[in-house]
C-alpha cells in the first residue's frame, strides 16, 4: 500500500492533529489547566480553519479512487469548519460550566469526530467510504444530542434521534444494495456509466427512492422531519446550532454530490419529481408549523427544515451553477442561524428563558442582543441588503437557469414560501421591539466568547452581503455595457 496517498486528505490529517492534543491535553493535564481546554480547543481549530484556507485547491484521488478532493470539495470542508469554529466559540462558557466539568473534553472530541465523518462523506466515491463517513458522523451526535444526562428532554431526544439514524441508514442501505444489483458496482463513476441506460427500469425507480429517503432524513426533507424539532429543543443548544448548520450542511453537500455525479444522468427520467415534490413539501411544511412555534428552538427546527427545502433548489439546479448556488447559500446559512442560536445561548445560560413570548420588550434592556436577532431574522428571511437575500436570489436564479416550466412552478411556489417565512422571522423582530412588556428579561452580560461569536456572525451577514450587492451590481453594468 502506497501511504503517501494519505498525503491528499489535508483537511482530515489536519483535523485529526488537532483531535489529538485535544485529547492529549484533556487526559494528561491537571485539573487546573484543564478549566482552559475549552479556549485552547477553539484557538487549536480556529490555527487549522485558517490554515486550511491557504492550502492550494487542487484536484487529486486516492485509494484507488474511493476517495477524491477538488477546489469545490476544499471550499465546502472550509465553509463547514468556519462553522464549527463558530459553535466551538459559542460552547465556551456552557462547557465550562459546573455540570459539564467532568465531560467537556468528550464534547470537543465527539464534535471533532463528526466533522472528520462529515469530510469523508464529501470526499467519497464509494459507497463504502460514504456509509462509514455517514455512520462516524451520526452515532456520535446521538452521545452529543443526550449530554445533559439530568434532564429527561435530552434523554428522550437522543432516543428518537439514534432510531431515526438507524432506520434512516437501513433505508439509504438498502436502496444502495438495489444501486448494486443493477451497477455491479459501489464506486460512483461505475455506477454512473450504468444506471444511464436503466432509465426505463422499475428497479431503479426504487433504488432512487430509498436512496433520496436515506439523504431526506439527514438533512431533515418532508416528510422524513418528524424527529427534528423534539431532537432540536431537547440537545444543549450546543449542540443543537451544530445539528442545524454544520450537520444540515454536510448532508447537503453529500446529497448534491450523490444526486448530481452517481444519478445525475437519469435526473430528468428519473428522480426530478421526487425532488421537486419535496422541496415543495418542505419549504411549505417548514413554514407552516414553524408559525405555530412559541419555543424558539423548535421554531429555528423548523425553520431549518423550510431552509432545507431551498437548499435542496440548488441539486435541482444546473450541476454546476447549482453546486456554486448551494456552497454560497449554506455559507450565509451558517453565519445567519449560529448568530441566531447566539442570542439564544447567551440569554439560556442566563436566564435559562427560550420562549419566544420571553424575548417581549428584550430591546429596553438588550439592544444589543436585540439588533443581532434582528439581523439574524432578516438575513434567514432574505430582507435585501443581508446575505440571505442574496443567497436565495442566487439560488433562485441558479434553479430558473434550466428554463423548464416545472422549475418555473416550483421557484414561485419557493417564493410564495417566502413571504410566508418573513412574517414568522418578523414575529421574533416583534416581539423584540415592538411588543410591551412591563417586565422584560433583565440586562445580560454575555461571555466573552459569546459576544465573538456573535460579532464574527454578524460580519459575516452584514459582509457577505456587501460583497454580494457589489458583485451583482458589476455584473448587471458589465451586462448593460455589452447592449451599447
Amino acid at each position: 500500500m502506497d501511504y503517501s496517498q494519505f498525503m491528499i486528505m489535508h483537511h482530515e490529517l489536519g483535523l485529526l492533529v488537532v483531535f489529538l492534543l485535544v485529547f492529549l491535553f484533556d487526559t494528561f493535564f491537571s485539573k487546573n489547566v484543564q478549566s482552559k481546554l475549552s479556549v485552547t480547543a477553539c484557538v487549536l481549530f480556529g490555527i487549522y480553519t485558517l490554515a486550511c484556507f491557504f492550502l492550494p485547491l487542487k484536484s487529486g484521488e486516492a485509494f484507488s479512487g474511493m476517495y477524491a478532493t477538488s477546489p469545490i470539495v476544499m471550499s465546502i470542508k472550509n465553509i463547514l469548519n468556519v462553522g464549527m469554529f463558530i459553535v466551538l466559540l459559542q460552547s465556551i462558557k456552557w462547557n465550562n460550566s459546573a455540570a459539564q466539568i467532568v465531560r467537556r473534553g468528550e464534547f470537543i472530541e465527539l464534535m471533532l469526530l463528526t466533522l472528520f465523518g462529515m469530510f469523508l462523506m464529501v470526499s467519497a466515491r464509494h459507497f463504502l467510504v460514504f456509509i462509514i463517513g455517514l455512520e462516524t458522523a451520526s452515532l456520535p451526535l446521538a452521545a452529543l444530542v443526550a449530554f445533559d444526562k439530568k434532564e429527561y428532554e435530552s434523554h428522550e431526544a437522543a432516543v428518537k434521534y439514534i432510531f431515526t439514524a438507524v432506520f434512516s441508514s437501513a433505508i439509504y442501505m438498502l436502496g444502495l444494495s438495489f444501486v448494486y444489483a443493477m451497477s455491479g458496482s459501489l464506486y460512483f463513476g461505475d455506477i454512473a456509466m450504468r444506471v444511464t441506460g436503466a432509465e426505463g427500469s422499475f428497479l431503479i425507480y426504487v433504488a432512487l427512492a430509498f436512496v433520496i429517503a436515506g439523504i431526506g432524513f439527514k438533512i431533515s426533507m418532508v416528510p422524513f422531519h418528524l424527529w427534528t424539532a423534539d431532537v432540536y429543543q431537547g440537545a444543549p443548544t450546543s449542540v443543537t446550532s451544530y445539528l442545524s448548520v454544520v450537520s444540515k450542511g454536510a448532508g447537503a453537500f453529500a446529497a448534491l454530490i450523490i444526486l448530481t455525479q452517481v444519478f445525475g444522468a437519469v435526473y430528468s427520467q428519473v428522480w426530478e419529481w421526487m425532488l421537486f415534490i419535496l422541496i415543495v413539501l418542505t419549504i411549505t411544511v417548514g413554514n407552516l408549523f414553524a408559525i405555530r412555534q412559541n419555543n424558539l428552538k423548535r421554531f429555528l427546527a423548523f425553520s431549518s427544515i423550510s431552509q432545507a427545502g431551498y437548499i435542496m433548489l440548488g441539486v435541482a439546479a444546473d450541476a454546476s451553477v447549482g453546486a456554486a448556488a448551494l456552497t454560497y447559500y449554506v455559507l450565509v446559512y451558517i453565519f445567519s442561524n449560529l448568530a441566531a442560536f447566539g442570542v439564544i445561548q447567551a440569554i439560556e445560560n442566563a436566564t435559562g428563558k427560550v420562549e419566544i413570548s420571553d424575548y417581549n420588550g428584550l430591546y429596553k434592556t438588550n439592544p444589543k442582543l436585540s439588533f443581532t436577532m434582528m439581523l439574524a431574522m432578516f438575513s434567514l428571511g432574505g430582507i435585501p441588503p443581508f446575505a440571505g437575500f442574496f443567497s436565495k436570489f442566487f439560488i433562485f436564479s441558479a434553479a430558473l437557469e434550466q428554463g423548464t416550466v416545472a422549475m418555473y412552478v416550483l421557484v414561485f411556489i419557493a417564493l410564495l414560501n417566502t413571504i410566508v417565512s418573513l412574517y414568522y422571522y418578523l414575529l421574533v423582530v416583534k416581539a423584540m421591539f415592538i411588543t410591551p412588556n412591563d417586565n422584560p428579561i433583565e440586562r445580560i452580560k454575555s461571555h466573552w466568547s459569546e459576544r465573538v461569536g456573535m460579532v464574527v456572525c454578524v460580519a459575516g451577514i452584514i459582509l457577505v452581503g456587501l460583497v454580494s450587492a457589489i458583485y451583482t451590481f458589476l455584473n448587471h453594468a458589465s451586462d448593460a455595457s455589452q447592449m451599447f
